[in-house]
């Protein structure tokens, strides 16, 4: 039995951090302390005035437990982390999970691409950003690709050079086809070059550059080109000025402020990034009666800065926050640079700090119902399907579903639900290999496998973001018993210990119900719980079908002069527009094959060969 006074007797006089659990053992409130004796201890004294949420709290606490540490950045640290992996009741919550886009470069390859990245990792590409629009990324990605002839295909080069005929984007001149070998590795490294100077801001080149085409074209009546340049001329001046400069002598900073009502707020977070403001974001946060706005900030910048990988050189706050110097130099070591916490009481800067305080009201009073009734949509939706099923802590949910055509092109699909929403960037999808025809249930015990063994691998491996690493709360099967007990098979053999539930279908193939523990549970069709769960059955059965359908079509046009070896896009052309069809490529002789331009006495032979076995053979 856990003696609460007994266990404040034998606190030490350290930092750390200390776990407050209640009667399910639940963690439901995580902090740091400079000393653990003094903080723990003012939990449970009643003379001290602690707030209607802290002594709320307190009647919760069946024990706590805590974790010394060297000193008060190391508590901050652990405590960021334990609260990012807990996500305690009692401790103020940010809402969203955003990852913002960045431009990433592929200098590593030979001819790099312009892609846009959701995360920034360590693989030797240069990455520009965040941004705050993924929208505004797409724009900037499709015009540097339309001014610098980058490619935008995923083939590996140099290696695939001749192996597919050029795509519609050469036809179109937005490329000039590195998979032909049409330019030179050092031509289009020049082109790269000229990319890395406009992401760097460097517009003026290319600006005097369209303009000076423009002109040509006009004069020379190539009215055509004339416009297209002017086009072009417009969407590079949009992305040059899409934000007027502020007085922030060019430096990088983030501008934080809070809205609150009742259990409800905003913080506000403009980006300033080399002098302009580039953008801004708002994020909900679940807080409890009491909590001012130094404390929400201080929570804010913890959760927020922990998960982002760009940190500005200045964070300027609209109130002061307790650990300043702490947060300070836990930001500092993450940045690799020292990183300060202002709270401006004039000029410019205060004038910005206000306008993202009104920005943040403005959005709490707007879009309160309709944060309301998304939290009722998702968050209380799960919390249904724990009720139904009996679980606790639900937050990520994996769906599993099978697709194909009479046993051809049969695949896996897995969908990704956190906290009641899609997450995209986990969705995976399988080729089933093992399986020969239409075995549903083979194929979901090869796709289950599959995923939890490679899981596992990255866990021993110590990969913290692997695309298996995570596993789930709950396991949803499109279907009932038999998927249900496929699952269950799987995780027994991987000695894996989580609930999986069948979702069970009418003969209207709509969702009927639950099957969990050998027994089908009917559900409430008005319920959100019902809604969520037929959305994930709709997303799974989507998923793996389109999948399908994409292996389905590209086997559909599959050519048997595609498994001649040596024979590539061009040579195939070549071949069927000079003989018309396969027949008369198949009677020609190595004369009349080696008679094209694109092919050789060695290609000649390859095809004669194949086609003359096989009638051999015959």
């Amino acid at each position: 039995m856990f003696d609460i006074q007994e266990e404040l007797k034998k606190l030490p006089g350290k930092p750390g951090v200390y776990i407050m659990h209640d009667e399910t053992d639940a963690i439901i409130y995580v902090g740091k302390a400079i000393s653990l004796k003094n903080r723990v201890r003012q939990y449970f004294q009643s003379s001290r005035n602690k707030g209607i949420k802290i002594e709320q709290m307190v009647t919760h606490i069946t024990r706590f437990e805590y974790i010394v540490t060297d000193s008060e950045l190391e508590a901050l640290v652990l405590e960021c982390n334990l609260i990012k992996e807990h996500r305690p009741k009692y401790n103020t919550m940010l809402m969203d999970d955003k990852e913002y886009p960045f431009i990433k470069v592929t200098v590593e390859e030979e001819f790099p691409r312009i892609i846009l990245a959701r995360k920034m990792v360590k693989d030797k590409s240069k990455y520009f950003g965040p941004y705050t629009s993924a929208g505004a990324v797409k724009d900037t990605i499709e015009l540097i690709r339309k001014l610098y002839y980058i490619r935008s295909c995923n083939r590996k080069l140099p290696r695939d050079i001749g192996k597919e005929r050029s795509c519609l984007n050469y036809h179109i001149h937005q490329c000039k086809a590195p998979c032909q070998g049409y330019i030179s590795k050092e031509e289009y490294g020049k082109s790269v070059e000229q990319v890395i100077r406009f992401l760097n801001g460097n517009y003026d080149t290319i600006l005097k550059e369209l303009e000076g085409k423009m002109q040509d074209a006009s004069e020379n009546l190539e009215f055509e080109k004339a416009i297209e340049y002017r086009e072009l001329l417009t969407s590079v001046h949009k992305i040059a000025q899409k934000q007027k400069i502020t007085d922030t002598a060019g430096e990088d900073r983030d501008i934080l402020a809070v809205a609150v009502e009742e259990e409800d707020a905003v913080v506000q977070v403009f980006f300033i990034r080399g002098g302009k403001l580039i953008g801004r974001d708002h994020f909900y946060l679940r807080i409890a009666k009491g909590d001012t706005k130094s404390e929400i900030l201080a929570s804010f910048i913890k959760q927020f800065y922990a998960g982002t990988p760009y940190i500005p050189s200045m964070l300027m706050l609209q109130e002061e926050i307790e650990d300043i110097a702490v947060i300070e130099e836990w930001l500092g070591k993450k940045r690799g640079h020292r990183v300060h916490i202002r709270v401006p009481r004039k000029g410019t800067k205060e004038k910005l700090v206000e306008l993202a305080a009104k920005n943040a009201g403005l959005v709490l009073k707007t879009d309160k119902e309709r944060l309301k009734r998304e939290e009722g949509r998702t968050i209380g939706a799960v919390k249904e399907l724990e009720k139904l099923l009996d679980l606790e802590h639900v937050v990520r949910m994996e769906a599993y579903d099978i697709s194909n055509t009479s046993g051809f092109a049969s695949v896996g699909s897995m969908i990704v639900y956190e906290r009641g929403k899609p997450k995209r960037n986990d969705y995976r999808k399988f080729k089933i290999k093992g399986v020969q025809g239409a075995d549903d249930y083979a194929s979901m015990e090869e796709v289950l496998t599959r995923r939890f063994e490679h899981g596992l691998k990255e866990q021993q491996e110590g990969k913290e973001l692997g695309g298996f690493t995570v596993f789930p709360d709950l396991i949803m099967m499109d279907g009932g018993k038999g998927q249900v007990n496929v699952a269950l098979s799987v995780l027994d053999k991987l000695k894996l210990d989580i609930p999986v539930c069948g979702m069970v279908k009418d003969d209207n193939h709509r969702t009927r119900g639950l099957y969990y523990n050998n027994v089908e549970i009917p559900i409430d069709r008005n319920s959100e719980g019902f809604r969520l769960i037929t959305r994930i059955q709709d997303e799974a059965h989507r998923f793996a079908i389109t999948f399908h359908r994409q292996l389905r079509s590209k086997n559909q046009v599959h050519s048997v002069l595609d498994d001649i070896p040596g024979v590539g896009a061009a040579r195939r052309k070549d071949l069927m527009k000079h003989f018309a069809d396969i027949e008369a490529i198949k009677n020609a002789t190595v004369e009349e094959l080696k008679s094209l331009p694109s092919m050789n006495e060695k290609s000649a032979n390859d095809v004669y060969r194949f086609f003359h076995y096989f009638v051999i053979l015959k």
